[in-house]
């Protein structure tokens, strides 16, 4: 009987509280990103420096050395996070922070992070299947909307680490740690998780509300926080 208590003793000491094992299971999640993040990000460069008309693309070989989206580099980080999407795979956080801070240095910024945003939100809205994104749509909105909550939930859990909580008619997400954190100036690259969230509502049940940033973790406000807010949609947004 004392060797089995002993026993029983020896395997509690060995085993971790539940919290702790969840804590260090988010804080090694927190480490990495889905590959989707930098993918959005890349697509969104190279999107923003491909030419618009036809005058410019006669000039694309002497383009490639001046716009980084048209750059070797970018279309082989394009190949190589395409793959690894497809594969389901993680990145490190640190690699997505590093392209964050070239695409802030750029005057441009601003538009690339919030084409990247939506970018990310189109993408990953369509690893919903057909079925639930058609109810969402034709369901009446006390219906659709719990839903769509769910679904926000576990698509901003993946591709951003974040958050999602209701507090009263409004959606609250919340980053623990932003990749695009200070990343250019005047809190421009914040953009880039306002953009997923508007996108991402509006492809789920047509959301046309607006999305402030409520707190900024660059304000010395913990972490960066955004309400959305979903009352007010149009059956045809996102649809397009």
């Amino acid at each position: 009987m004392r060797r089995g208590g002993d026993a029983n003793r020896n395997h509690n000491a060995d085993q971790k509280p539940e919290s702790h094992v969840d804590h260090v299971s988010f804080c090694r999640m927190l480490a990495t990103v889905d590959a989707l993040l930098s993918l959005s990000l890349l697509e969104a460069v190279r999107n923003v420096d491909t030419p618009a008309d036809a005058f410019e693309a006669e000039y694309v070989d002497e383009l490639r050395n001046k716009r980084l989206g048209l750059s070797d580099t970018i279309y082989s980080q394009i190949r190589r996070h395409t793959e690894a999407v497809r594969r389901n795979r993680r990145i490190p956080q640190d690699e997505a922070i590093a392209l964050a801070k070239l695409i802030g240095r750029r005057p441009d910024a601003e538009a690339i992070f919030r084409a990247a945003g939506k970018y990310l939100a189109r993408e990953s809205y369509h690893t919903i299947s057909p079925v639930t994104r058609k109810m969402m749509r034709l369901l009446p909105a006390a219906m659709a909307r719990p839903i769509a909550f769910k679904r926000a939930k576990k698509i901003t859990a993946r591709y951003l680490n974040a958050t999602v909580r209701r507090v009263g008619n409004f959606l609250l997400l919340e980053v623990p740690r932003s990749v695009t954190l200070d990343t250019a100036p005047n809190g421009i690259g914040c953009v880039y998780y306002e953009s997923t969230v508007k996108e991402l509502l509006r492809m789920l049940i047509g959301s046309i509300g607006s999305v402030e940033h409520v707190r900024c973790a660059s304000r010395g406000e913990g972490t960066c926080e955004w309400r959305a807010d979903w009352r007010t949609f149009d059956r045809a947004a996102g649809l397009e």
